[in-house]
């Protein structure tokens, strides 16, 4: 018996620090960073963020370090393929979608518009994060207008325009998760993303 017991620390060693599994920690290497740590889990940039209040700046990660991975503490759907669910939206949530789509993109183009809508719809769509409009845009930490209050606003008619169009298309679309003005937002955790689009101040990212 004495024999096995390596064998078997071994074994759980492995599962633990295996990319991709179910596990609850990982070690960083060279080339890895938050958003690809999260990626290949199955996790958001966000998820993985508060999964692991030690790390400071998601920007920085060293070689060595332990990212938690404790899956068992984000909450996910089960047995509901949202991604072909056809969005409903009630007078309210329409109308605080309109109001986040004023806050953060009343002076971009139309099309800007609608794209941010999109993320959002997008984001109802994605197991990774909640699964109501309103849940997606009150999420903390991801709306700006949000936590300032900007989002109490009067929307324009173009606003609740675009948010009209993005659920036309909600089916069409290029999966974008994400938005950020480069010229703002300071970081690299967009850095690994794919870049679905640039239009007026906004880069969009999935």
């Amino acid at each position: 018996m004495k024999k096995t017991k390596p064998i078997i620390a071994m074994a759980l060693a492995v599962g633990l620090l295996a990319p991709g599994a179910s596990a609850f920690a990982y070690t960083a290497k060279p080339g890895d960073s938050m958003w690809k740590i999260a990626n290949a889990h199955h996790l958001t940039l966000d998820q993985i963020i508060h999964l692991n209040p030690q790390i400071k700046d998601p920007d920085f990660i060293m070689v060595g370090e332990s990212i938690n991975l404790d899956t068992n503490k984000v909450k996910k759907p089960a047995g509901v393929n949202r991604e072909a669910q056809k969005t409903a939206l009630s007078p309210s949530d329409r109308q605080l979608l309109a109001q986040l789509v004023h806050a953060e993109a009343g002076g971009e183009p139309f099309e800007g518009k609608v794209k941010v809508a999109q993320v959002v719809l997008n984001r109802v769509k994605d197991p990774r994060f909640p699964d109501t409009v309103k849940a997606v845009i009150e999420q903390p930490g991801q709306f700006t207008p949000v936590a300032t209050g900007a989002i109490h606003n009067t929307p324009a008619p173009s606003d609740y325009e675009a948010v009209d169009r993005a659920l036309a298309t909600e089916n069409r679309t290029d999966g974008s998760l994400y938005f950020y003005n480069p010229k703002i937002a300071k970081t690299r955790v967009f850095n690994n993303m794919t870049t679905t689009a640039v239009i007026g101040h906004h880069v969009f990212k999935k």
